[in-house]
């Protein structure tokens, strides 16, 4: 397939890049496709829960990035793949996969898409969402206490052992590498029409 797209969507863990990421593709629907580092989760089935519990999982060894970065180059080349579920309920990679075609724009996302060399060398345009912390956190806390079925306790205990320090040490020096910054993400909506705007010229052939 002739002249993919490929946009990356980095930043911290609430900051916005999910709100940003829908309304962009809610604009392109058949024109677009989305790849989540998330889903490239490391499989641990030789752990019981409570042991996974306690992984880190906001460091770049927790993900399969290797395998990510040869997916997105055969959706680049035309090429389907069979993408990787993660439950987040369980702490593990699911069997179930998921299907993804080429399509004119591919959306990477996730909090540590730019720290990857490789894996940002494929990305055409870098977007970082950068979003104040106490809102990030605020985000968090409603995110997995409503929809990923944890306790207010393990997530707040989980943001100071890990996200907060990781977040430190690996996504905020990795905003160097974007090529656009985005302050609150979807609710941005100037910075998101303009996004939109880059976007329409390439599928529209003009870009």
């Amino acid at each position: 397939m002739d002249n993919i797209l490929v946009i990356g969507i980095a930043g911290g863990s609430g900051s916005g890049k999910t709100t940003l990421m829908n309304n962009i593709v809610s604009r392109f629907h058949e024109d677009i496709t989305v790849l989540s580092h998330d889903s490239y989760y490391k499989r641990h089935d030789d752990m019981t829960y409570e042991e996974r519990c306690e992984l880190n999982y906001d460091e770049p060894s927790a993900l399969e990035t290797d395998l990510m970065v040869a997916h997105l180059k055969q959706l680049k080349d035309g090429t389907a793949i069979d993408c990787p579920v993660y439950d987040f309920t369980v702490h593990n990679r699911s069997a179930q996969v998921t299907h993804v075609e080429p399509k004119k724009i591919i959306i990477v996302e996730g909090i540590l898409i730019f720290e990857n060399e490789a894996l940002r060398d494929l990305m055409d345009i870098r977007i970082f969402v950068d979003t104040d912390a106490d809102i990030r956190l605020c985000r968090r806390v409603k995110r997995d206490v409503n929809k990923r079925g944890r306790s207010l306790e393990s997530v707040l205990n989980q943001y100071q052992q890990t996200v907060k320090p990781m977040y430190e040490k690996y996504v905020e020096p990795s905003k160097k590498y974007a090529h656009i910054l985005v302050p609150e993400g979807g609710k941005n909506t100037v910075a998101q029409d303009f996004i939109i705007s880059l976007l329409e010229k390439h599928v529209e052939g003009r870009y």
